[in-house]
Parts: structure tokens; C-alpha cells; sequence
């Protein structure tokens, strides 16, 4: 029954090729027309040798195939009568939904190959416009030239409307900025309507004016323009929209819209209006800081700031630049604008907040003030900067003793000899009394005394030195007193001429003086101390120190001059402390060796060897006690320095105060 039914099934199909390959007047050995009418036809489950049969007898051509196709059954029922060309397409339609695509060979033959294979088998290359051609599941290739839009970026945005089945991926040729596309009749279709409609120039819509300015400058202007339209209004006015200023001719150069015109025509009419000089000249005095240090400080503001806004501006210029498709234009068609008219960047700081090029500061040191010509902006920016600089800086009055202490072999250091606790460089722990003062734990006391000063650093000091007094001697009580950042400087000692060079005036045969003159400079010899302070807000005291510690250790003899053997010692310190705690520094220690003979009778030599003899070593520790107290520039500054006085003589007393109070009567 089944071998009947497929028998009867090729019968019948034979009948229908039979019928509608000969039209009515049509004889059967005319070849096809793609005119002639075919139909009504019904195809059920079709084998696809069936329906290659069938194309062959309607295109009249013969069809090469392989061996193995996709399987596939294929059903159309066209109930009307069509013409042979759109019955062709509806069956080339339906193999190419099946897996089947047909490439034309030539006159006489079609390829049939899988669909995934037909990029291989060189289909039907179509080189005009595919809109022109009745839609249909063909399998062609077309290469789509681009002018405006990069083929990098907008082939694989559309690579998703593409057959998937239809093999690779297309083919970009990018020196070219093209891509050979292989799809049917109809993504082809819609592939060239979207390059038609997006592959446009840049400047589509957008339109150029000039504006000449009559008494503004063109850069104030644009920059005024984009303070009023910085915002939410620059989107009110398109991406897309520039205004540049062209100072060269004085104008302001506008891309944009054209109905944008009439705004912009307002706007710029006024602003540009006649005003008075665009730049002022004033003198700003100082009263605590030097002109020169400001006026250096401001012009390398201003260059800084200058040269930031110059320099951001050419970089975001050259940021959208990148970021822009470099095409080549057609040659019928105009450049591509620059990247900063394509977005509408903001390359200017605002106007108020930025200093002008014309802006310059001169310092005035016989008066200390500066001399500035700027724009009115240019002068308030100074103003309000000057108002911030030129304060009085805070200061420090450092209260220093200088200690000499001899270690013995229980000692390593003279902090230890002292017997004082030392945490962080800062002075915790010691105690003494002596003239009504006490000390215990660090904690001045004067029992009996209320509201009492503070007690000066070195009547703490000998507190603890004075029952040591085999052990310790104070060589020195500095003070200094500085401003915040500033250097101060303290030496004891002596200067001591050193021969730094000779010179030989001996000539041939003759000689001048000793044949030699000598060059002599000097030298300190001696402790010399540098304190650089950075004072807080809150009192704390932030202590750059340098230690350096020069001795003679004897002499030596060059070119038969005795020349001084110089020992030196030197320490760096960093340290913190609040205003008032007490630093105490150590380490700089020196060793010295003695030897004595005592003589036995009148005799030189003899005397000296029967004599006793001693040797010994001596170690000494410099220490440095340093109190800084940040000064509050009122009368309580000179608390400590009246009570020094008061332990002056009752004669001395008197005159140093006489001369800080003239008016003072006795």
C-alpha cells in the first residue's frame, strides 16, 4: 500500500509539472518565460529531490548538486495563478528556510549547496542597489561602501539582523572602510536602508554664523556665554551646538541649528555693549609679610593656573577628538568639524573664578605693598587672597640650658646621670627644691604663692643640677624666639683664625718675606644650635633641631704652621611637644685622656722617674633642655622676661625697667 502511495505521489507531481510547464497557447517545446503564468499549485511534504525537479523544469536549468543535502521536507500551496519568476522565488525562499541555498552558475546551470557552505560557492554578486529587487530568501552577496560611519563600529551593531545560518561573519575590509555581506535578498534589504538613512555627515542640520563684536572682546563674550548656558540650558541647546571665540577678527564663530539663530542673535547683541576699560590698577599694602614673597607666590599662582586651564582645555579637545570616527570624506562632501564643535564641549573655567592674561602683580618693597593691573575679577581673586596670606604668623619664645655633665663608669649618658625619666625626647619625670620653688614629677611648685608665673626654664634646671653640682655645670641659658616656619639660630663659642691657604712669592734666585703669604680665615669653635618651629593651631609645637658641637683636641703642624685639630659632633632631631613641655636632648659626648707627674728633688729627669704618676679618662655629655611656649602677642608674653629682671640687682633693676618705662617715676 505504501510502495502504491508514493508511486501514485511521483505520478501525480508529474501531472503538475506536466500542467503548469505548458500554459494555455504555449507549446512544450518553448523555453520558460519568467512571464508565464503557473498555478494554482499544492506541495505536501515534498522531497527535496521533488522540488529541485521542480525548479529545474520552471527556471530551465539544470541543478548541480552534492551528494547529501539538509534533510528537509517542503510544503507550498500557491492557490492563485502567479508568474513563473515569483513562483521561483517563493521556492528559493522556502530552501533557504530549510538550509538550502541556490547560486546561479551560469546560463545553463544552478548550484544547489547547504546554506552554510554557499559563501564558498561564489554567489551571486550584487553590485547596484538591492532596493530595487523583489524581496525573496536568495542567498547574495554585496559590498556596502560607507562614507560617514566607521565599518569597525557599525557592522557588528547590525550583526544580530544578519541570517546566522548563512555561515561566516562578514567580511570588513577596514583601509577601505567597506564589508562584503553575504544574506538573502531581503536582510540585504534592510541592511542598505540603515547605511542610507544613518551613513550622513556630521553637520547634517547644523548651520554656521559669525558674529562681529563692536566694543566686547570675543573670548569675554564666549566666556560669559557659557556661564549663563552652563547647566541644564546646555542641553536645552543641543549637544551638537558650539560658540567659539575668534579674537584675531574679534567675532564669535556659532554652529548650530538654525532656529537656535534668533537666541544667540539676542543674547550676544547684549552683551556686546561698551563699558568702561576692561582692566584697573590699584596698590595693596601689606602689614605682616614681605611684598616680594607674596607678589612671587601670586604671579606663580596665576602662571599655574593659567597654564592648568590651557592645558585641560587642549587635552579635552584631543580626549574628543579620539573618540570621534576619523572617516575619509567624500569628495563632493565638507570635512567633518573638530571634535569640540561635534559635542559641544566647555573647554573655559568660569569666568569669575580665574585669573585674566593680562593680570600682573608687582612687588613695592619701600612701601611693602603690591602694585597689581588686572580685570576687576583679577583684582578681587587678589584681594580676597592677599586677606589670607598676609597675617601675622604665630611665635615661639624656645627657652634653651646648655649642660656639661661628667660621666662616671655607672653612667652611660648624661640624662642617666641626672637621674631624669625620658619619654619621647620629653622630660616626665625629675624633682628638686631650692628658694621657695619645688618640683616633684616634673610639677613646679612655690608653696605659699598664688597665680604664680611660670618659673624660667633654667631656675628648673639647676634644680636638678644643683645637688650634682661635681657632676654638672651649666654652660649656657639662650633664648630664641621666632615665627612659625623660621629658622633661629643660637651659637656659644669663639671664632679661631685658621690658615685656609699659602700663596709662594719666592722667585729665582730671591725670596720675599718667608716665600710664602697666608691666607687666613675663621673658624667657630664652640655649640651652635638651629631650631626651625611649625606651630599649630591647637599649641602644638612641631621642632626641627640641629646640633653641632666644634672642640680643639690639639694641634698639628702643616708646612711648619701650627694649625688647630678640630673635633666635631653634630645630631638632627624631629620632635612634637605642646607649648610649655620641656625637650631634653643627649648624646653628644667626649672623651679626654690626662696624664700628671709629681717630682721627686731638684733634679729634671731623675725627679721625674722616681715621681708618682696618674692617668685618666674623662667622659662628658652635652645635654640640651629646650621648652618652647607658643606666645599668645599679648602683655602675658612678657611675664618671664620681668621676672628675670626682678632678680637683677636693686641698681640694675631699676635701670632696665627706667628704660622699658620711660614715664616710670622713681
Amino acid at each position: 500500500m505504501k510502495k502504491f502511495s508514493s508511486s501514485w505521489s511521483r505520478l501525480l507531481l508529474g501531472v503538475i509539472l506536466l500542467v503548469v510547464s505548458l500554459p494555455h497557447g504555449q507549446s512544450q517545446t518553448a523555453g520558460p518565460s519568467p512571464s508565464d503564468a503557473v498555478g494554482p499549485l499544492t506541495l505536501r511534504d515534498e522531497s527535496i529531490d521533488q522540488v529541485l525537479a521542480l525548479l529545474e523544469r520552471w527556471t530551465g536549468k539544470t541543478v548541480l548538486r552534492p551528494q547529501a543535502l539538509p534533510a528537509a521536507t517542503i510544503t507550498l500551496s500557491l492557490k492563485g495563478s502567479v508568474t513563473r519568476e515569483e513562483a521561483i522565488r517563493a521556492l528559493e525562499t522556502l530552501l533557504t528556510l530549510n538550509g538550502i541555498a541556490i547560486s546561479p552558475f551560469d546560463d545553463k546551470f544552478l548550484k544547489v549547496t547547504a546554506l552554510s557552505a554557499v559563501k564558498s560557492e561564489a554567489p551571486e554578486l550584487i553590485d547596484g542597489s538591492t532596493l530595487n529587487l523583489p524581496a525573496s530568501g536568495r542567498i547574495a552577496s554585496k559590498v556596502f561602501q560607507l562614507n560617514f560611519l566607521r565599518v569597525t563600529e557599525f557592522i557588528p551593531q547590525i550583526a544580530a539582523l544578519l541570517n546566522p545560518a548563512a555561515g561566516s561573519a562578514p567580511v570588513i575590509l577596514d583601509k577601505a572602510n567597506a564589508a562584503l555581506v553575504t544574506d538573502s535578498i531581503t536582510n540585504l534589504q534592510r541592511i542598505e536602508t540603515l547605511v542610507t538613512r544613518f551613513d550622513q555627515p556630521i553637520l547634517a542640520g547644523l548651520k554656521l554664523k559669525f558674529y562681529p563684536l563692536q566694543f566686547a572682546k570675543a573670548s569675554e563674550v564666549v566666556n560669559k556665554m557659557r556661564t549663563i548656558l552652563s547647566g541644564p540650558l546646555q542641553s536645552q541647546i543641543g549637544t551638537a551646538t558650539t560658540y567659539n571665540p575668534d579674537d584675531r577678527t574679534n567675532q564669535v564663530v556659532l554652529v548650530s541649528d538654525a532656529r537656535l539663530h534668533e537666541f544667540f542673535d539676542e543674547l550676544i547683541e547684549r552683551l556686546d555693549v561698551k563699558s568702561d576699560a576692561n582692566t584697573r590698577n590699584e596698590v595693596i599694602y601689606l602689614k605682616h609679610a614681605a611684598a616680594k614673597d607674596v607678589a612671587t607666590s601670586l604671579s606663580q599662582l596665576v602662571a599655574g593656573q593659567n597654564n592648568a586651564a590651557k592645558s585641560a582645555g587642549q587635552e579635552t579637545l584631543r580626549s574628543a577628538q579620539a573618540t570621534q570616527p576619523t572617516m575619509p570624506p567624500a569628495s563632493n562632501q565638507p570635512a567633518p568639524p573638530n571634535a569640540a564643535a561635534a559635542t559641544g564641549l566647555n573647554l573655559s573655567l568660569d569666568s569669575s573664578t580665574q585669573f585674566s592674561s593680562v593680570l600682573t602683580i608687582l612687588p613695592e618693597d619701600r612701601s611693602n605693598s603690591l602694585i597689581v593691573s588686572g580685570t576687576v575679577d583679577d583684582i578681587r581673586l587678589i584681594n580676597e587672597l592677599v586677606a589670607k596670606i598676609d597675617i601675622l604668623l604665630a611665635q615661639v619664645r624656645i627657652e634653651v640650658v646648655i649642660a656639661e655633665v661628667t660621666l662616671d663608669n655607672s653612667h652611660t649618658s648624661g640624662i642617666s646621670a641626672l637621674g631624669l625619666k625620658i619619654e619621647g625626647d620629653k622630660l616626665v619625670s625629675f624633682g628638686g627644691s631650692a628658694g621657695g620653688i619645688g618640683v616633684t614629677n616634673g610639677v613646679i611648685t612655690r608653696p605659699g604663692v598664688v597665680g604664680a608665673g611660670p618659673v624660667d626654664l633654667a631656675a628648673e634646671i639647676s634644680l636638678v643640677t644643683t645637688p650634682r653640682k661635681s657632676n654638672a655645670n651649666i654652660l649656657s641659658v639662650p633664648n630664641i624666639i621666632t615665627s612659625h616656619n623660621r629658622e633661629g639660630k643660637i651659637f656659644v663659642g669663639e671664632s679661631r683664625p685658621v690658615i685656609s691657604s699659602y700663596l709662594n712669592d719666592s722667585t729665582a734666585g730671591a725670596s720675599v718675606g718667608t716665600g710664602y703669604r697666608s691666607t687666613v680665615s675663621s673658624k667657630d669653635i664652640g655649640i651652635d644650635l638651629t631650631v626651625k618651629p611649625l606651630i599649630g593651631n591647637d599649641g602644638s609645637v612641631q621642632l626641627e633641631i640641629k646640633q653641632e658641637v666644634n672642640d680643639i683636641l690639639g694641634d698639628l703642624t702643616i708646612d711648619g704652621n701650627p694649625q688647630p685639630r678640630i673635633g666635631r659632633r653634630a645630631t638632627s632631631s624631629f620632635v612634637s611637644v605642646k607649648s610649655g613641655e620641656i625637650i631634653v636632648l643627649g648624646g653628644l659626648q667626649r672623651s679626654s685622656e690626662s696624664r700628671s707627674t709629681s717630682r721627686l728633688g731638684p733634679i729634671p729627669i731623675i725627679g721625674d722617674l722616681l715621681g708618682s704618676r696618674s692617668r685618666g679618662q674623662t667622659r662628658t655629655d652635652l645635654v640640651f633642655f629646650l621648652r618652647p611656649t607658643v606666645l599668645t602677642n599679648t602683655p602675658a608674653d612678657n611675664t618671664p622676661a620681668l621676672q628675670q629682671v626682678e632678680k637683677f640687682p636693686k641698681r640694675q633693676r631699676e635701670q632696665v625697667k627706667q628704660a622699658l618705662t620711660p614715664e616710670a617715676k622713681h
